[in-house]
């Protein structure tokens, strides 16, 4: 997998080192890098620096986009910060850098990452891009929109299948972007059975 390829990650800045959310962060950091991504986040805390540090020990490339509204400092692992000055521009800075995404547990912030994503490859605003959540945290919200997005007469992007895929591990989500990424993304045609369980099909 060429280096230059990168992942976004998005997820909570709460959890400290020790806590369960960090150190996952830390062994999704591991490996992606170990993949040959490079990864980028929001820069901060949490997740951002759980993710970001792991990348680092890995011997991976880290970059992050932060903003001036504020006042933190990007997290120690971070080798290349990209300023902006508002949460809005973070936000689609933070898209327009990714090859594929990766949203991990979280709260309001990483819900709006999730959605303005998943939004953007329902609408096709950007190219197809393979986008993973990590851990069953977001499959309540992925089953509830299907649910309610299914069966309508207007175009919806997962028609031919989910855009957002569900890693249970670390591992599994390196290794779905890396096959997805390796030979150029196409979305997988295999349609969800009405009502069936959807979040851990490959797509």
């Amino acid at each position: 997998m060429p280096r230059h390829k990168i992942i976004t990650v998005f997820g909570s800045s709460r959890p400290g080192q020790g806590h369960a959310d960090y150190e996952e962060a830390v062994e999704l950091g591991r490996a992606l890098a170990s993949a040959g991504f490079t990864v980028c986040s929001g820069g901060y805390g949490g997740v951002m620096a759980g993710v970001s540090r792991g990348a680092r020990e890995a011997g991976g490339r880290v970059v992050a986009v932060t903003s001036t509204s504020f006042r933190a400092r990007a997290n120690p692992w971070v080798e290349q910060e990209t300023s902006v000055a508002t949460w809005q521009e973070r936000l689609f800075e933070l898209v327009r850098l990714g090859d594929g995404y990766v949203a991990c547990k979280g709260g309001t912030g990483t819900l709006v990452e999730l959605a303005v994503v998943w939004e953007m490859l329902n609408k096709q605003a950007m190219d197809a891009k393979p986008f993973v959540v990590l851990g069953e945290f977001w499959r309540p919200v992925l089953d509830r929109v299907r649910e309610a997005e299914r069966g309508h007469r207007s175009g919806w992007g997962e028609a031919g299948g989910p855009l957002v895929h569900e890693a249970l591990s670390p591992a599994d989500a390196a290794r779905f972007l890396a096959a997805r990424l390796a030979a150029g993304y196409r979305p997988e045609a295999t349609p969800n059975p009405p009502g069936g369980e959807t979040s851990r099909r490959e797509t």
